[in-house]
């Protein structure tokens, strides 16, 4: 585990050393206020409306619940480029023996810089969840249902890290690496549009995709059946990328 610490503290400080972390996470958080913002304003635009109608949806259900889905959606863009260089920038820098040598396993080298990754991503919905809380100022937040959707938007931060180390692991040149780890997890994230707009909720592909374990999350939900999605995909795309890191090196 101390290896692992080790390679995160590498990779958080290769990451914000210069300016690319710093970018990512600040063009991050104006588009997100801009969002929060704009539905904010689609709010204020029908508030009489809905204040006349008893039982109509409140800031959680038209405010919050769609801005925190579009950060979701924001972090299968952002994960590919906090962790394109996790695996495939080590190779194509030479460092990946050096790193070898010092953490000891390629178990420690994966998950340190899945670490690094996961804990950039949950800085991005940190600052997500701070803007929502600003709502309070003048409006009445469930405050249980906005900690509930952060656990699923960490959750979902720590698979797509996940996925994208792997994707670095499998592939040498960054770039393609994080095309494919987005290609990947929009794949995960559409794959059952077809049978969601034909009304279906259950089945295998609807497993298989994110959206159905993520909404519980975004209604207040904690889906212990959600949770063991995410976790299992997390674990199984990190121990996929260890092997692919243990092939590469007796490759050479």
């Amino acid at each position: 585990m101390s290896g692992a610490l080790v390679v995160a503290r590498i990779g958080l400080l290769r990451l914000f050393a210069g300016p690319v972390g710093w970018g990512i996470v600040a063009v991050l958080a104006a588009l997100h206020a801009w969002w929060l913002l704009a539905a904010v304003d689609g709010f204020l635009a029908v508030a009489d409306e809905l204040a006349a109608r008893p039982g109509s949806p409140g800031v959680g259900d038209l405010v919050v619940a769609p801005f925190l889905a579009g950060v979701a959606s924001s972090l299968l863009v952002v994960a590919p480029l906090v962790a394109m260089r996790a695996i495939a920038g080590e190779v194509r820098e030479r460092r990946l023996p050096w790193l070898l040598a010092s953490v000891g396993s390629d178990a420690a080298l994966v998950v340190g810089q899945w670490l690094a990754a996961t804990l950039t991503l949950t800085l991005v919905v940190g600052l997500a969840i701070g803007m929502t809380l600003t709502l309070a100022a003048g409006t009445t937040l469930d405050l249980a249902r906005l900690g509930v959707s952060a656990l699923g938007l960490v959750a979902l931060a720590a698979f797509l890290a996940a996925l994208a180390v792997l994707a670095s692991a499998w592939v040498r040149q960054a770039p393609a690496a994080a095309m494919l780890a987005l290609a990947l997890g929009v794949l995960l994230w559409i794959a059952d549009a077809q049978a969601r707009a034909r009304g279906e909720t259950e089945g295998l592909i609807q497993w298989i995709a994110i959206p159905g374990h993520l909404q519980p999350f975004l209604r207040g939900v904690i889906d212990t059946s959600a949770l063991a999605y995410f976790a299992l995909g997390t674990t199984a795309f990190l121990w996929l990328a260890t092997r692919r890191v243990a092939a590469s090196r007796r490759e050479g």
